[in-house]
This record gives C-alpha cells, sequence and structure tokens, in this order.
C-alpha cells in the first residue's frame, strides 16, 4: 500500500524543541508523543480502568451508530484526523453507507501505515489513502478519482482538547477550509466534570501515562542525540480549574545539563516541562467555539455526561480569516 508521507525532518524538530525550552514555562509539542512506541504506550493507555475517554466515546458510538451513519450520509470521503489505531472508526467503516474513500492521517507513519494495512484486510472493498502528516500545519489532501458527495472529518478522542482555545479556532478554521461548503465534521469533545476523575484519569496506578509522557524525552535521545538523563525526570499531571484544562508535566529530580545540536541546556532540581494540555468544555462553550465556522447539528452524550460526539456542519459562508 503506497504511503503518502510528510515526515517531520530531525532539524524541524531540533528547532521546535529548543524553541519550546527556551519559553519561560518549559513546554514540548504533544505530538512528539507518537513514535512508535508512544503511540503503542497510548493504546494501553486507552484500556486502562481510569482512562474514560476511549471507552465512554466507544459506548456513545455504539449506542448511537445508525443515527450517526445516517446523518453523514452517503458516498462520502471520510477523512480521520490523528487515526492512531483507527478502533473506532472501525465503527463508521462497518456502517456507513457506500462509502467512497477513506483518508487516515497521522504522524506516526509506522503505526499508521501498520493500521492501514490492518483495516484493509478487514475491509477490502475500502479505498483506503494513509496520509502521513501533520495536520496542526497546513496540508493537502491526496488526490482521489473516485466520486463522493462531500467530505467528512472525523475527529475523535476529545484531540480538540489538546490546543487552547485561540488555537483550537484557527484549527477549526483550516478545517472548514478542507471541508468547503456541505462539509461535516465529527468530534469528540470531553465535557467538564469532577476534578477527581479527571485526575484519575491521568495518574493511572499501572504507570502507563507516565511511561508514555517520559517517552518523548527518550525519542528525542534516540532521533535528534540528545542526553536527557529520563530517570531524572518524573510524571505530574493536574486538573488547573481556572484554565478548564488537564496538564501534564515532566519535572526535573536532579540537576543536569542536556545538550541539543551542541546547546546546553542547564535543568535545575524542580524545573519542569510542561507536554500537554487538554482542555474540557461545556457544550455551551464549545458550540461558542466553533460558532464561526460550523453549525452544531446534533450531539450524542453518555448517561454520566462525561464525554460528547458532536455532529458540525459547515455555515454556507464559513469564516475564512
Amino acid at each position: 500500500m503506497e504511503l503518502k508521507t510528510k515526515n517531520i525532518n530531525k532539524y524541524e524538530i531540533i528547532s521546535e524543541v529548543l524553541e519550546g525550552l527556551s519559553k519561560d514555562q518549559m513546554e514540548l509539542s504533544c505530538k512528539y508523543f507518537y513514535d512508535a512506541k508512544g503511540s503503542a504506550l497510548f493504546d494501553e493507555i486507552c484500556k486502562l480502568e481510569e482512562y474514560y475517554p476511549t471507552r465512554t466515546e466507544l459506548q456513545i458510538m455504539n449506542d448511537n451508530i445508525e443515527e450517526i451513519s445516517s446523518a453523514l450520509g452517503e458516498n462520502i470521503l471520510l477523512v480521520e484526523l490523528g487515526s492512531g489505531s483507527s478502533i473506532k472508526t472501525r465503527l463508521l467503516l462497518e456502517h456507513l453507507s457506500n462509502l467512497t474513500a477513506y483518508i487516515p492521517i497521522d504522524i506516526s507513519s509506522e503505526h499508521l501505515l501498520r493500521t492501514a494495512e490492518s483495516l484493509r484486510n478487514d475491509f477490502p472493498k475500502i479505498n483506503i489513502y494513509p496520509l502521513d502528516a501533520d495536520y496542526n500545519k497546513p496540508f493537502e489532501l491526496p488526490k482521489i478519482t473516485e466520486d463522493f458527495s462531500r467530505i467528512v472529518v472525523y475527529y475523535p478522542g476529545s484531540t480538540v482538547g489538546n490546543f487552547t482555545p485561540k488555537r483550537a479556532k484557527n484549527f477549526i478554521n483550516r478545517t472548514a477550509k478542507i471541508l468547503g461548503i456541505n462539509g461535516t465534521l465529527l468530534v469528540g469533545v470531553d465535557l467538564k466534570k469532577d476534578k477527581k476523575i479527571l485526575e484519575a484519569a491521568y495518574n493511572d496506578s499501572k504507570g502507563i501515562t507516565a511511561e508514555f509522557n517520559i517517552n518523548i524525552l527518550e525519542r528525542f535521545n534516540s532521533e535528534i542525540g540528545s542526553n536527557f538523563d529520563v530517570n531524572k525526570f518524573t510524571h505530574h499531571a493536574f486538573y488547573n480549574e481556572n484554565a478548564g484544562r488537564i496538564e501534564m508535566h515532566l519535572k526535573c529530580t536532579e540537576k543536569q545539563d542536556v545538550r541539543i545540536d551542541g546547546i546546553t541546556i542547564i535543568f535545575d532540581r524542580g524545573d519542569d516541562i510542561l507536554t500537554e494540555y487538554s482542555y474540557k468544555y461545556t457544550l455551551k462553550e464549545f458550540e461558542d467555539l466553533v460558532s464561526d465556522n460550523f453549525l452544531v447539528k446534533q450531539v450524542w452524550v453518555d448517561e454520566n455526561n462525561l464525554f460528547s460526539v458532536q455532529y458540525l456542519e459547515v455555515k454556507e459562508q464559513p469564516n475564512r480569516n
């Protein structure tokens, strides 16, 4: 199977890492979690008892799949952002009528290709065009020869919460441009809830989330030749109520000098790196967030109001700014 690729090169990574570590609040982009090991660890996280988002979203999809499929329509081009293992997507592939083609997009090329091959074996009648790309930046969809009625972007897993609200608006603008008139967005949105539930989801008892977090440093050591002593960093995650978001950090436990491309960065004990935030929304907050470009047409939630799957349609004249 041909893989359309736009891999990030070593020097782009170095540039982004150095830029992030030069900030007052040091930070690393969460997109770098997802090398082959990180993607496998995230698959394990999704199976954890404490991590409610995946199983709750799956339950919502299972309970409402006929209604969701009907809303998306026939002969569509399905595009998935951050496809990962495409577990939830299988439900759509099984139930969508006369699906024209499926384009899974992910930054982890090895994981993407392996998953795409598995899906092609299970759904031999569906045309699958995997695209290795960073969807946080502008990208072009592969050209396909099949006719389709409209584009549907599927963005599951509450990943939209990894953007700040300002960046989320920019992302929504770009998505509207990709979709064009008549396009639709099916998106998973994590809801605000009890702080204890949120913090438990990011501090699992088996320590897999901690391993997932620290793996980002292992990846940099391997790919860009840095020398982070990963044994001197610990995982720290908490809910920032004022910002309405979960924050994941790596805290330095002992002083160390880290070299990246000939540049030395001194870490003192207690220094921390912000590796991910995950914003949580009320239904009204998310509707306001997307209102420049999309109409929220339908929302499905679980019985405990933990999570939502939302069906949005591009407005007739979406904001192009």
